[in-house]
Parts: C-alpha cells; structure tokens; sequence
C-alpha cells in the first residue's frame, strides 16, 4: 500500500496490489447479488422500450460491484441512501425485486405504492432512505442519519452514495465540514463511472481524483478499484471499521463505469463504442468473479444454473409488475405532508 499523508486523519490512499482473496461462498454470494442486479436492469430496460416503465430511468449496469461489496461489509440497522441511480442498491439492500419492479411500472404493489417511481423508493424495514432525484440532495440527508446515530449512541453506519458530477455541488461540502467536525458515523461512497450526465470528468472537474474532496476538511479518502467486488469490500471493511471507531466520516472514490447512456433517453455518443466493449472486456465485475470460480473447479453448468436462477426471479417480478393493479386514485391524498 502506497500511503501519502499529511496528518493521521487527512490521507488520500491509494491501494495497489491484489486485494485479499474471497472464500467459495463470499464469490458466490457477490456473484448472485451482482447478477441479481445486472439481469434485473437489462429487465427493466425492455419494459422502458415497451412503455411499461415511464419517466426517467437510469440503469446501474455495469457499476454492481460497488454496492454488493459495500453491502457485504455492514450488518442491520447501517443505514443507505442514494441518488437517482438507485435500483442496484435497492436490490443489494434486501428490497424484493417484484417491489422494486412494481414501483417502476406504478403499481400499488411497489415500494412507494407506485407513487414514486424509479428514482423514489424508500424501505425502512431495510434502512433504505432513498432514491432521490435531486443531484446531490442525497449527501445532506445521510449526513443527517449519521447525526442520528450519534446522537441515539449506537454503532451504526451511514452511507452516502452520489456520483462524479455530484461531488460538485455546494451542498455536498457543507456535510463534509458538518461530519469531520462532529465525528459523524457517514462514509462517503462516490461512484466516479467517469460521466456526469454526458460529461467526462475532466471536462467538468478542476480535481479529478475524488479521494482528495476532503482533505480541506480532514476527512480521509481512498481510492478502490469499483469493478472488483473483492477491492470494494475490503475498502469498505476499512471505512466500516473507522467510523464504528469514533474517527469520523470517510471518503471512498469507486472507480467504475457505466454500460448504458445516463438515463434511457440517452444516447450516449460522447463516448465511444470501443471504450465501452474494452471496459466490459477487461473490468467487467461479473466476469470477474466467474472466471476465479471457473479457476476453481466450479463447472459452467453450475454457474449457468445460477443465472438460470437469477434470470426466474427477475421474471417472475416483471410478470407481477405488469398484472399488479395501478394505485387506487384515493392513493393521491395518502403519504402528503400538510
């Protein structure tokens, strides 16, 4: 590990070398929750094109690895929260995939009664706050979870999700500055997939490694590598750890990509084909984890009865999501602050 400091508490690390090395049921946990995800998104992907699926609809394929190894690192009652690209977490969450669907599709059967579509379900039962539209909205509130955690003194975990174009905005400091002075339980997940909307990183950002957003406020960061779960898990282990401690919030820059354009309506030609056929050929996360289980005597039938597996379920929820009645129209006065 090649460590650059200035203080014990204001660090940039930047890891190198293989991460340490997952046992037969961890690959095949992160190898199911990633397919879990990446199936359940190439689903909700057809319904859009159908017209199943309206408003707006950003796609997380690609990106899997980040949330199901953060995930493997907390335990229940560590809270998460997210932006707009928020179907992966959910699902990592422990949220059902025929609720999740459902509240894509706007049927009385989804997480938000069908209310809230895509980018705003909520689960407390999973200590998942949102799914939020607006950009960077989402850092606040999971500053303020923390809070919360502080102030009920327990050991509980905030997560905070956001991306490159969000680290930008003006609120995300002022819960920097908010969570480094009063050692708030918060870590920071920025998911760098390189574009903001249709916007390159270096086009859009005077700093580009986004471990560094908090040195200002002592705030230590890390770079990992976003597409190997087993690189995910362990920084987050490490962040984990540290805010259980006492020591405050804790910065973690995935580097990682996305597939598919910004939001369905996308089209995605400020990059080009070939960038993304040579990240899916490289880095791809699923892949990843498959060919170390081949590596290690686990035949192809067996990881395509997994998929197999993955691919029913996600049916099943996209049959339900479908046939579920919409919301009744009383539902329009329930769940309204006066």
């Amino acid at each position: 590990m090649a460590t650059s400091k200035k203080s014990a508490a204001n660090e940039t690390v930047h890891e190198q070398g293989a991460p340490p090395p997952f046992t037969r049921e961890q690959e095949l946990k992160a190898l199911r929750d990633m397919l879990l995800i990446r199936r359940f998104e190439e689903k909700a992907g057809q319904l859009y094109g159908m017209g199943a699926i309206g408003g707006f609809c950003h796609l997380y394929i690609g990106q899997e690895a980040v949330v199901v190894g953060m995930q493997m690192a907390l335990k229940k009652g560590d809270q998460v929260i997210t932006g707009y690209r928020d179907h992966g977490h959910m699902l990592a969450c422990g949220m059902e995939a025929k609720g999740v669907m459902a509240e894509l599709t706007g049927r009385r059967g989804g997480y938000s009664k069908g209310k809230g579509g895509s980018m705003h379900m909520f689960s407390k039962a999973e200590n998942f706050y949102g799914g939020h539209g607006i950009v960077g909205a989402q850092v606040s509130l999971g500053t303020g979870l923390a809070f919360a955690n502080r102030y009920r003194g327990n050991d509980f975990v905030s997560l905070a999700y956001f991306g490159d174009g969000a680290s930008n905005q003006g609120q995300v400091y002022e819960s920097f500055n908010m969570a480094e002075l009063w050692k708030l339980p918060v870590i920071y997940v920025i998911e760098n997939n390189r574009y903001a909307m249709g916007t390159s990183v270096t086009r859009s950002s005077a700093q580009t490694d986004f471990s560094k957003r908090g040195i200002s406020f002592n705030i230590p960061g890390e770079q990992v590598d976003g597409m190997d779960v087993r690189a995910v898990k362990a920084a987050a282990d490490k962040a984990v750890a540290w805010c259980r401690a006492g020591k405050g919030p804790y910065i973690l820059e995935m580097q990682t990509y996305r597939y598919r354009g910004h939001s369905m309506s996308d089209p995605a030609k400020y990059r080009t084909r070939e960038e993304v056929e040579k990240v899916r050929h490289d880095q791809d996360p699923i892949e990843q984890v498959r060919n170390r289980l081949l590596a290690a005597k686990m035949s192809e039938d067996e990881l395509k009865k997994i998929d197999a597996e993955v691919r029913e379920v996600v049916n099943a929820a996209a049959d339900f999501a479908q046939h579920d009645p919409e919301p009744d129209v009383a539902e329009l006065y329930t769940d309204v602050y006066r």
